[in-house]
């Protein structure tokens, strides 16, 4: 592995990483989506724009009745007469008249359906000549913005089936239009449909009646042009608000992304720097100060990697213990074996083939605890956790040594509350372990019908149980140091390499990985004087 790979500033993003993230993307999407649904939704003002036409049409449809009104008083003959008729020539210039004031088309049509006068149409020595208005010079004939909101229209029309007839028809021809119809018929009519342009005609029908008899049918038509624009200030108003709403959208996606993508990029390349370094010179960034999840993963990944880096202190000290610790054994059996050669007295090689044996036993029993030490971290972390009856289990420990100990050495009492529980959640094999290898200590330690008290209770959630014997007690200063790897302080007169020195050591990362604290203590009396050893294990209480 190159080391140099893994070098570099850790503040200072490559090329790659200036680049928008996938989670700042996705939010910018998201929100942005958001807002343009919202934004199509409103610039559909079809609400708006019909309340606008219905007013349009209310209006006309007065001014209609007006007209009517004095066409049926001033422009029918003859007077008195059954056969009253619309006179062609007066309601023309009632027409046109009217026309011009109220700025509207008017179209005056007999009962059979003729054009009898049309104010968009003039006669004279040339022939007949429509008039059509133009639009006001100032007037803006389009631009990108109304073509994409007649497109929008159309596409929108399209969809929501809107039913706009074609344009009026010219002077002259018979009117069949419905609402021309149904005024003929004697009610009102109106109607609204689109000319050439796409400007909105709004179309009113009135029947002309004299004396309740209807002669004919009053026709104005209006270009609302006036409409159009009003619902193009408001989409204009609603764009311009969506594009202020859209700058203020980007910007604070792009701010909430940054909190969180930027973070995680660290994080994982910090991550990843970790995972190539050789060394301790990668840290990963301190984010606790922000007080969210991202945090909280900071400080989980910071956490993690300090674990790793003590689990590696661990694996190197324990190495190296281990190759101390085997070596001796192996400088004795190398010097015995070397001194039995040079021997011809059996008596002497008898002597030294004991040693060469308890030198083996002492090198067995070592690599025995050292694989169990080496096996239990694994097997904790594969192991799962279920609730442990430890009285059932001190009840048991018990009745095995007394069953073992015929003679009667050492008696073992228990001290167990009455009918309350004493449940934990762990692994009842490692569990057992500890306190077997705690016993087997006091054991060691007792002297001849001593006896070792065993006791269970609560406190603070946690299950205390306390091995109590009446040895020497421990010496000043070493109630910390006892449960280090390959201590040892055996009892005078035990046999050399007996023990391997990891008991205690095994048992501390077995109460440790159930979440629980072991430590030893002396028994005194009043004066001071020293009764024994106490070691105490508390496991966090079963919920």
């Amino acid at each position: 592995m190159d080391r140099k790979s893994g070098s570099g500033d850790l503040g200072t993003p490559s090329p790659s990483r200036r680049r928008l993230s996938p989670i700042s993307r996705r939010i910018l999407a998201v929100n942005v989506f958001a807002l343009a649904v919202l934004v199509v939704g409103l610039l559909y003002v079809g609400q708006y724009r019909q309340e606008l036409i219905e007013s349009e049409i209310a209006a006309l449809t007065t001014q209609a009745e007006m007209f009517a009104a004095a066409l049926g008083e001033a422009a029918v003959g003859p007077e008195n007469s059954e056969n009253q008729q619309l006179l062609p020539d007066i309601a023309g210039q009632i027409v046109r008249r009217l026309a011009v004031t109220t700025h509207t088309s008017a179209r005056l049509v007999a009962l059979d359906g003729r054009v009898l006068t049309d104010s968009g149409i003039r006669t004279g020595p040339g022939g007949r000549v429509q008039i059509e208005d133009l639009p006001p010079p100032n007037e803006a004939p389009g631009g990108f913005m109304r073509k994409a909101l007649e497109m929008y229209d159309r596409v929108l029309g399209n969809f929501l089936n809107a039913d706009f007839r074609p344009p009026a028809s010219g002077g002259g021809q018979r009117a069949s239009y419905p609402e021309i119809r149904q005024a003929l018929a004697g009610e009102n009519g109106s109607a609204v449909s689109r000319d050439a342009g796409g400007n909105i005609i709004v179309a009113v029908a009135v029947p002309v009646q004299r004396y309740k008899k209807v002669l004919g049918a009053l026709n104005l038509v209006k270009d609302t042009r006036f409409i159009e624009e009003a619902v193009y200030q408001v989409r204009l108003d609603i764009l311009k608000m969506f594009g202020i709403a859209l700058l203020i959208t980007v910007a604070l996606s792009v701010y909430l992304a940054g909190t969180i993508a930027r973070p995680l990029r660290r994080l994982a390349l910090a991550a990843d720097h970790v995972r190539r370094g050789l060394s301790r010179q990668y840290t990963i960034p301190d984010l606790g100060r922000r007080r969210d999840e991202i945090g909280e993963l900071c400080g989980a990944l910071k956490d993690m990697t300090e674990a790793m880096w003590q689990r590696m202190d661990a694996i190197e000290g324990f190495a190296a213990d281990v190759a101390h610790e085997i070596k001796n054994p192996l400088t004795s059996l190398k010097s015995a074996v070397e001194t039995a050669r040079r021997l011809d007295d059996p008596d002497q090689q008898r002597k030294l083939m004991v040693i060469i044996q308890d030198d083996i036993d002492r090198l067995d029993r070592l690599i025995s605890d050292i694989s169990n030490a080496s096996r239990i971290d694994a097997e904790l972390s594969r192991a799962e956790m279920t609730p442990v009856d430890i009285r059932g289990v001190l009840h048991t420990l018990v009745q095995i040594h007394r069953a073992s100990d015929t003679a009667g050495h050492i008696s073992l009492g228990l001290n167990l509350p009455a009918e309350k529980p004493l449940v934990v959640d762990g692994i009842e094999d490692r569990i057992v372990q500890v306190l077997r290898n705690l016993i087997s200590n006091a054991i060691s330690f007792s002297p001849q019908s001593g006896r070792i008290q065993l006791s269970g209770g609560h406190g603070d959630g946690y299950v205390e149980i306390t091995v109590e014997d009446e040895g020497p007690g421990l010496p000043a200063g070493v109630e910390l140091s006892i449960f280090e790897r390959f201590y040892r302080e055996r009892p005078e007169g035990e046999k050399f390499g007996s023990h391997s020195g990891l008991g205690l050591s095994i048992s501390k990362q077995i109460v440790a990985a159930h979440g629980g604290t072991i430590r030893a203590e002396n028994r005194t009396d009043d004066e001071g004087k020293v009764l024994g050893a106490r070691f105490i294990v508390r496991f966090p209480e079963a919920q």
